[in-house]
């Protein structure tokens, strides 16, 4: 019996392996791609640096494949588990190309990369910690947008890059991307692991030909809002070099579709220092907080009237305008905001979607508009289907309607059936409890996390920061939103950084599946009595 159960734990063990090196060499091409941008811009330690990396986990991940080829394809109960720690795959082995980088590229060279007239040292430096650098990969795959590059300018343009096309990649996600290309990753297990990675988001008949049609609105969105900032920067910064302001456009437009929020710009969107500028980027971050369903129909089946049927995209710009409108009342009221108005709307829209974009020092904000701002907007989130982070409005949306649903039964006698309409669908009380139940468990495992989070935040953070700002950079870091109040630093504690790289690996899989992965590492995949 013990030999038995030692065969099937090593026949799970290989087939996660091998799904695992399968994802692996898709990492490897991607790490690739940026070499291209090296020898544009003549970063050459740069150029070796992500040739090294891409072609150590393209060869790695192939071997391991190769040796494991005939293994059997994963069964239902496994996906989970496989996209946890294929994603802790990713977000590790992506550190590679920053760590090797800073160690590679002499000091002087770095320097070269701080712009003209600034005296501070190149935030390379910090990827030659080992954390920071497996810290900047999570943040960038997750699409969170936290960051240990705190001079951004001064990495290299080819990093710069790297980080904005890790962020577009890693939105869409990388089982999703494959399918798209190579039709499926070897092995029919992909189809099931789909499943995992992209919620159930159905657009067409097939898993394949859904992967496609994910990318190609992803690719078209992307490609619009490079177009739409390049022309947008040059009519109202003239004066911004041409060549700046097409790598801006593209790096931004991957980071806004992604709802990342990296940015090209010492201080992000602020760098630029126009109130205007602030305003252009209104319209990408809130295109990226919609749903990828809602952007097919909308733009390739030509329903116009999406816009205000999808119940996720109408709420989003209830919820964008009503939010924005109350957090620049609480910035007024405060009195310590420069431009409430403009600020107030740009960052509660930045942290609904999760874009993390920031315009103002949010450590400097009153506690009231903070928390307003935590339990608003970042711990809500953008529309479900789409790249964003937290519980998803539609989760939101749904909890609301079952309270209104629950109080209004007391009302009902005993014999009466009462359906409710909800998202388009008409359920029945089972099926009404049933969606509640998955809403509040997800709802309530989000918010643990949350709150455990802040315990460690508050043990571990410096003294000049509050209860107020842990929470903050709690809720950022699980809703993989990328706004910070200061918390996240170079300087900042190793365990509070790893709570993190947690937590955004978490919210970036929607938890459950990190732990189906510590259920099956404990007790394996035989069921249990609970």
């Amino acid at each position: 019996m013990l030999h038995t159960i030692s065969k099937q734990q090593e026949i799970m063990y290989k087939t996660f392996l091998k799904q695992i090196a399968s994802l692996q060499i898709i990492l490897g091409f991607v790490i690739l791609v940026p070499a291209i941008v090296a020898i544009i811009y003549g970063e050459w330690y740069s150029l070796a640096g992500f040739i090294m990396s891409g072609l150590f986990v393209v060869g790695t991940g192939y071997g391991v494949y190769r040796a494991l080829e005939r293994t059997e394809e994963p069964q239902y109960k496994h996906s989970l588990a496989i996209a946890a720690i294929g994603w802790l795959m990713i977000i590790s082995l992506g550190a590679l190309p920053y760590f090797v980088i800073a160690w590679i590229t002499p000091e002087a060279v770095m320097m070269e990369f701080v712009p003209a007239g600034l005296a501070y040292e190149s935030s390379l430096l910090n990827f030659r910690n080992p954390l920071h650098a497996i810290f900047e990969s999570t943040s960038a795959f997750t699409t969170t947008g936290l960051t240990m590059a705190y001079h951004e300018p001064s990495v290299g343009k080819t990093i710069l890059f790297y980080r904005s096309f890790s962020q577009w990649v890693g939105g869409a996600g990388f089982i999703v991307m494959s399918l798209a290309i190579f039709r499926q990753l070897p092995g029919q297990g992909a189809i099931m692991l789909y499943g995992s990675e992209a919620s159930g988001t159905k657009l067409r008949t097939n898993v394949i030909e859904t992967a496609r049609a994910i990318w190609k609105v992803y690719f078209v969105v992307t490609a619009a809002m490079t177009l739409y900032l390049a022309v947008g920067t040059f009519f109202i910064l003239p004066d911004y070099p041409l060549a700046e302001n097409i790598f801006d456009a593209v790096n931004h437009a991957m980071c806004a579709q992604s709802t990342g929020g990296f940015s090209t710009l010492d201080d992000s969107i602020a760098g630029y220092q126009s109130v205007k500028m602030e305003m252009l980027f209104i319209l990408p971050m809130a295109l990226g907080g919609l749903s990828i369903p809602f952007f097919y129909r909308f733009i390739f089946q030509r329903k116009l009237d999406e816009l205000w049927k999808d119940i996720q995209t109408r709420s989003m710009i209830a919820a964008s305008v009503l939010g924005g409108v109350a957090l620049s009342l609480f910035l007024v009221h405060a009195n310590g905001v420069t431009s409430p108005w403009a600020v107030g709307i740009f960052q509660f829209i930045s942290a609904l979607t999760t874009t993390g974009w920031q315009t103002s020092d949010i450590g400097s904000w009153d506690d009231l508009s903070i928390l307003f701002i935590v339990a608003g907007a970042m711990i809500v989130g953008g529309s479900a289907g789409g790249t964003v982070g937290g519980i998803k409005i539609i989760r939101a949306l749904l909890l609301q309607k079952g309270l209104k649903w629950h109080v209004s039964k007391v009302f009902l006698s005993k014999n009466t059936i009462k359906a409710v309409k909800f998202d388009n669908r008409l359920l029945l009380p089972d099926e009404m409890n049933a969606e509640l139940a998955r809403a509040g468990i997800f709802t309530l495992i989000y918010m643990i996390f949350v709150f455990v989070s802040t315990l460690i935040t508050v043990f571990f953070m410096g003294p000049n920061f509050s209860l107020a700002d842990a929470i903050f950079e709690s809720a950022s870091a699980q809703g993989t939103v990328g706004l910070s109040t200061g918390i996240s630093d170079p300087s900042m504690s190793p365990v509070l950084e790893s709570v993190y790289i947690i937590q955004m690996w978490a919210g970036r899989i929607e938890i459950i599946p990190v732990l189906v992965l510590l259920r099956v590492v404990f007790f394996g995949t035989k069921s249990r009595i609970i």
